[in-house]
This record gives C-alpha cells, structure tokens and sequence, in this order.
C-alpha cells in the first residue's frame, strides 16, 4: 500500500510536508498509510504495530495536522489539548523528539515529563500554554495531584505501547487517567500485539473504533538475519568480546536479563578496550540519556540494554543486536530484533545460548514458527581467569557407579583423608561440604541451572 501513495497524498499540511522532506521520507510506511487517513477523520483507532514500523510518525502527523488546522485564540497554562501517555522515559522522550521534528515549522507548543528528575522545571513549564502533552503515567498522576496539570481540555488522548503498559502494571493509573480526561476525545491505541488483556483495555479507552493491523502477530523481521552461538554462560562476555572486536562492530544493542548483568558486561567490554555503557531502571536519567545519544551518534561503539530501558530507543540503520541472554517471554525476542532491519535496511540478530536456556529459544522458534540457525561459536578467544574457574564448577554429569563399591553407610572421611580422585575432601569442590567424599546426586537429564548473572 505504501509503495502507491505518498505523503502529499494523505491532504497534510505544507509545513508538515516541509519537515518530512526535510527528514528524507517521501512515501509513508505501512501503517502510516493506514492510521494517518482515519485519524484526520476524527475516527478512534486501536492499531497492532511492531517497533521499527513508523507507528510514532502514524500518529504525531495527523494530530499535528490537527492542531494547525484547529488553532485555539486563548488557551489556559497547564493544559494540553493532546495527551500521549508512554510506558517508559526513554519512549517518552523518542515522541517528544517526532513532534519537535514534525512540528518545526507550525505554531505548536509541546513538552515531556516522567520521573526520576526533578519535578519543579517540569512545574514551571506547565505554567505556560500547551498544545501537546508525552508523559509517563506516574509522573503524570503526580502533577495532577499537585494541580499543575488540568486534563479538562485533551481533545486527543494517545495510548502508546499499551502491551508493555500493561506488562509494567499500569493499569490502575491508566483508568486514573482516563477518569480524569473528558468524556468526548479522540482515541488512539497503539500496541505490538492486540491479546486479550488488550482488547479488554481498549473497549475501556476506545468507541467504535476502527481497526489496522500491519503484520501478522508475533512475526519477526523479515530482513533479520538470526543466528545462535551455543556458549556456557560463564563465557558468555569473553566469547561476545571478541566477537565484537574481531567483527570490528561500530554499533551494537545488546539485551541482557537483568540490570546488574548489564552493568558486569560493559565493565567487562570497557576493560577490553570497547566504547560501551549500560542502561537500566537503576541508572539516573542524565546518565541514560548521555549513553543513548552516545550511542545514536556513534561515539559509544556497544549498548548495554535490559528491556524496558531499550524501549524507545529508535535507530534507523542499527545494524546489530545482540540476545547476550534470551528473554524469559519469547514474544520480547520479538520487539528486542525488530530493533535492527528497520527502513529496509537489512540487519542481524545474534544469540548466545547456555544449554539452561535451551527451553526459551524453543518458544521462541515456536511463536515465530521458524527455526533459528546454531552456528558454532567463534574460536580464538581466551576465558577470563573468572570464568574459567566457573566452568570449573559447573555441575558434572555422575560418574559411573564404582563396581567394588558396596551397598550401605559408608564412614565420613578422616580430616585429610584423600578421595577417590587423588585430592583431599574439601568444601566448595564437587563434594559440596557433604559428610562423605560422594557427589551430591544430580539430575541426568540435563545440568543444574546456574544463577543468571
């Protein structure tokens, strides 16, 4: 559909048309063909678009066609005609940047809050006229309960990402929200997928809305090219290390499982002489928004990402991403690689896999329907001498039963008394501190899981 109309098509104004010229875009992407006709007509929509998609510009086009074409003669301080609620600061921040960039050439004044910054800026802002509001929901409910902020007047209420809105537990300051917004507005909701907790969602946001859809649910990019490389755990930021250095990567996203796994891997890649900084929920905002635009202008060379602080981060030429541990839901491997191959560019997602996370990788190849290539791991690399001694420990399969050993209670070992491999009994081998020289008993089938780091 986008490849037969163009943006001067859908009836926008000049000085939008002027930006997106400027911007380098000449033909709309799929869902903005699709959302930005029945949102100039006034019509609420519920739209399922994955990250990389265009979804942002779907809809800050024609509210800001909007806004030119329906200026207000006088308009109270604090109080948005438009309110584009998101789950994250980061995402937050990423719209206020497409309407800034969209907005240059009309008469449109707008403005982000979330937290974790200080609140009274943000107070002193709001106490001039404001066409457009991007929030996140708790910062939001705050200036309201401080009366800095009136919902009264939005005419235009958008629900950005509502998938992970809902995953981050914000529904009860959603409906907080809703209730404070008039009864008659537009309505947009945006999400990657449309689940049942979203439909409910919606038919509590929405009226009679109409329905797009730019792809099918839960498929993965089509220029992705995905591989896995079978690592143990231990090895995992020696092995990504010299994959990184020895493919010469200038810039490279890489999701780990948890805040403190992403602070260990860019120590680790500092160390070795990489560009690199992590970002999570522990970070200070100055700090995030030092390493994303680091890294959007290419000075930072790898980008350390839990999930939720990846969201909102939009790139469209990032060449690589890295999975340094799969996601536990498989539907997130499928935003985390739509990251890469965006504006037709083709892109790659690279996986390192411990044999414990084996069960996550077959959800993932069963969600997308396709199997993911394993690809043996790079060789040449030195284990660190940390991560050698963890792979010293890792659990072992039993050894074989001894024939001459008898049935019945066996005697704990004298102090200094050598086991049967020829080393003394100690705690923190593999006897584990037990009372006698035998292996702890483990399951055959498979390992014991490690901790993730």
């Amino acid at each position: 559909m986008s490849t037969e109309i163009s943006f001067a098509s859908l009836s926008l104004a000049e000085p939008l048309l002027r930006a997106i010229e400027e911007e380098g875009y000449t033909v709309p992407t799929p869902i903005q063909a699709q959302a930005i006709p029945h949102v100039l007509a006034g019509s609420d929509l519920m739209a399922a678009a994955q990250t990389g998609t265009g979804k942002t510009a779907g809809f800050t086009l024609p509210i800001l066609q909007r806004l030119i074409t329906q200026p207000l003669t006088q308009q109270k301080p604090g109080t948005p005609r438009v309110l584009i609620l998101t789950p994250t600061r980061e995402l937050a921040a990423q719209v206020q940047e497409s309407v800034r960039t969209y907005g240059k050439h009309a008469r449109v004044s707008s403005f982000v809050m979330f937290g974790g910054v200080n609140i009274n800026p943000q107070i002193s802002a709001l106490r001039k006229p404001l066409d457009v509001l991007v929030a996140t929901p708790g910062r939001l409910l705050d200036h309201v309960q401080q009366r800095t902020l009136d919902l009264s007047a939005v005419e235009v209420f958008v629900l950005d990402e509502a998938d992970r809105m809902l995953d981050m537990g914000f529904i009860r300051d959603i409906r907080k929200v809703l209730a404070l917004l008039p009864k008659q507005r537009q309505n947009l909701l945006f999400s990657a997928t449309f689940s049942e907790e979203i439909r409910t969602l919606a038919r509590g946001v929405l009226n009679n809305p109409v329905e797009v859809s730019v792809s099918p649910r839960n498929t993965t990019a089509e220029r992705v090219e995905q591989s896995v490389h079978m690592v143990p755990q231990a090895h995992k930021r020696d092995v990504l290390s010299h994959i990184i250095r020895e493919s010469g990567w200038h810039q490279v996203l890489v999701f780990t499982r948890t805040k403190h796994g992403a602070n260990r891997l860019a120590e680790k890649l500092v160390k070795d002489g990489l560009q690199a900084a992590a970002i999570h929920g522990n970070k200070s905002q100055a700090a995030r928004t030092k390493a994303l635009e680091g890294f959007k202008s290419g000075k930072l060379s790898v980008l350390v990402a839990t999930d939720i602080a990846a969201r909102g981060l939009d790139i469209d030429q990032l060449p690589q991403v890295v999975n340094f541990e799969l996601p536990n839901m498989p539907e997130d491997y499928v935003h985390r690689i739509g990251r890469t191959g965006r504006a037709g560019a083709a892109g790659n997602a690279l996986s390192l896999v411990d044999i414990d996370e084996m069960k996550y990788l077959k959800a993932i190849e069963r969600l997308t329907r396709q199997t993911i290539t394993q690809v043996p791991a790079p060789t040449g690399w030195t284990p660190s001498p940390a991560a050698a001694r963890a792979i010293d420990d890792a659990p072992r399969a039993p050894r074989r039963p001894d024939p001459r050993a008898r049935s019945g209670p066996r005697s704990a070992p004298k102090a200094g008394a050598r086991s049967n491999t020829g080393s003394p009994a100690r705690a923190g081998t593999r006897t584990e501190g037990r009372a006698d020289s035998r292996p702890a008993a483990r399951p055959t089938s498979r390992p014991t899981p490690r901790k993730v780091a």
